[in-house]
C-alpha cells in the first residue's frame, strides 16, 4: 500500500494557503491544489514507469501527472534552456549533469523527509552538493569488461596482457580481434587510463575534485595512450569503429572482449551469444554514474513534486520496475537486495566497486571534447599519443581558465 500522508498534507494545505495569499518559497506549497498538473521529463525507458505510476496519483488525488518524452541525452540541456524560461518540466530525470544544473541554479534543493537511508551512501553523496541533497537516487550506472569465454578463458591481469591475448588470438585465426573499442569515447577508455595510473582532476585533502589538478597529460594517462595507440599499430584494434559495428563484431565472435554498460544487455542476450561480465584488467576504475530525480528550482509545485518523489517512486516496488525496465543496478538498498541473484547485476556492482564518480564540477564540461579528440587523432593515427594527450590537457586549462 502506499502511502499518501506527504501528499495529503500538501493538498490540505492549498485552501489556507491561497486564503492567506502566499506564494511558494523552496519546499512550500502555495498555489497546490487539486487541479494542478506536474509536468515530468524523463526519456523512454523510464516514461513508461511514471506514466504508470502518475495514474494512481491522479486516481488518488485528482492530480494530473503529465510525462514527456526527451533522448536521455537531451534531458539536461534542454532543462538549462528552458526551465528558466519557464517551459522546463516541474521534475527532471537524468544524470550526468548535476552540477551544471546546480551551478546554474536549475534545480532545487530536495528534503526526501529521512528515506535518503534508504538509499546507497554512493548514490545520496553523488547527488549532494556542499552539504545539500539535489535528487533523489535510482539507479547506479558503469561500464565493465565484457569478454567470450569461449575465446578468453581468463580475463588478463593487465593491459598489456590483453594487447598479449589479442596478438595471440589474431594470430591463431581464433578471432579477428583481442579487444575492441570505438574511436574516440573517453567514457569507455577511462578505465583503461586509470589502469596505468592516469586520472581526470586531482583531489584535495578533503578528497574534493581539484580543478587545479588536470590530469589527461599526468604520466599514467599518456602511458595509456601509448598503449591504445601501439594497439592501432601493430593492428589489433581498427579506427573508424562506431558503438554498433564493434557490438557486432563481439556478438559474431569476431572480438573477444568489449567494455560496454547494462544499455547492451538486450542486444547481447537477443543475439544468444555466450558471454560474461568482468571488472577491469590492472584495477581500471570505471565511471560511476548515478541516474536519479531533479525538481526544477522554477516549479511553482516543488512541494507537491517532492511529496510525488517521497511517496510514490521511493518505494521498493517502484524501484525494482524501474531495474526491470532500464537494468541499472539500483541505487534503492532494499530494490538491490530483491535482485542479487542476477549474475549479471552482480558483476557491475563488482566493477561499480572500484568506480569513480564522474567529477561532479562545473570544470568537467571543459574535459570532454578535447580528450575525446584526442583519443581519435591516436586512433587515426594523425598524432603522436603522447603529443595528443598534452595538447588536450592544455586545451583544457585553457577553457578552464576561461582564456
Amino acid at each position: 500500500m502506499r502511502k499518501f500522508s506527504l501528499v495529503w498534507m500538501v493538498l490540505a494545505a492549498a485552501p489556507m494557503l491561497f486564503a492567506a495569499g502566499g506564494t511558494e518559497e523552496a519546499g512550500a506549497g502555495s498555489d497546490v491544489d487539486s487541479g494542478a498538473e506536474l509536468l515530468i521529463w524523463a526519456d523512454e525507458t523510464r516514461a513508461s514507469v511514471l506514466e504508470d505510476i502518475g495514474a494512481e496519483f491522479t486516481a488518488a488525488y485528482g492530480v494530473p501527472i503529465v510525462v514527456q518524452q526527451l533522448a536521455f541525452e537531451d534531458l539536461a540541456d534542454n532543462m538549462k534552456v528552458a526551465a528558466p524560461a519557464g517551459e522546463g518540466p516541474d521534475i527532471l530525470v537524468g544524470s550526468g549533469s548535476e552540477a551544471e544544473l546546480i551551478e546554474s541554479g536549475i534545480v532545487a534543493p530536495i528534503d526526501l523527509d529521512g528515506k535518503e537511508t534508504e538509499f546507497t551512501e554512493a548514490a545520496i553523496d553523488h547527488f549532494t552538493y556542499d552539504g545539500e541533497l539535489y535528487g533523489m537516487p535510482y539507479a547506479l550506472e558503469n561500464v565493465a569488461l565484457f569478454y567470450n569465454p569461449d575465446l578468453v578463458a581468463q580475463v588478463p591481469e593487465d593491459w598489456e596482457g590483453v594487447r598479449d591475448l589479442s596478438a595471440r588470438l589474431r594470430s591463431s585465426g581464433r578471432a579477428e580481434y583481442g579487444f575492441l573499442r570505438q574511436e574516440g569515447d573517453p567514457y569507455h577508455f577511462f578505465p583503461i587510463q586509470t589502469a596505468f595510473g592516469g586520472y581526470v582532476f586531482g583531489r584535495g585533502p578533503d578528497g574534493s575534485c581539484d580543478p587545479g589538478d588536470v590530469g589527461i597529460d599526468s604520466a599514467g594517462s599518456i602511458e595509456a595512450a601509448r598503449w591504445l595507440g601501439q594497439m592501432v599499430q601493430e593492428g589489433l584494434i581498427p579506427a573508424g569503429i562506431d558503438w554498433d559495428t564493434y557490438h557486432s563484431l563481439f556478438e559474431s565472435g569476431r572480438a573477444a572482449m568489449i567494455i560496454t554498460g547494462p544499455w547492451a544487455l538486450d542486444r547481447l542476450d537477443a543475439s544468444g551469444m555466450n558471454y560474461r561480465i568482468a571488472p577491469f584488467p590492472g584495477g581500471g576504475r570505471p565511471f560511476l554514474g548515478v541516474q536519479g530525480f531533479m525538481v526544477s528550482a522554477f516549479s511553482e509545485k516543488r512541494a507537491l513534486a517532492t511529496a510525488f518523489l517521497t511517496e510514490f517512486v521511493a518505494t521498493t516496488e517502484v524501484m525494482r520496475e524501474l531495474f526491470e525496465r532500464g537494468g541499472r543496478t539500483p541505487a534503492h538498498i532494499d530494490a538491490l537486495a530483491l535482485v542479487a541473484d542476477d549474475e549479471r547485476i552482480a558483476a557491475f556492482a563488482e566493477a561499480a566497486g572500484n568506480g569513480v564518480s564522474i567529477p561532479a564540477i562545473p570544470e568537467m564540461s571543459a574535459v570532454w571534447s578535447a580528450w575525446d579528440d584526442a583519443i581519435t587523432l591516436i586512433m587515426q593515427e594523425q598524432v603522436d599519443a603522447e603529443q595528443a594527450f598534452t595538447n588536450a590537457a592544455a586545451q583544457i586549462r585553457t577553457l578552464i581558465a576561461g582564456e
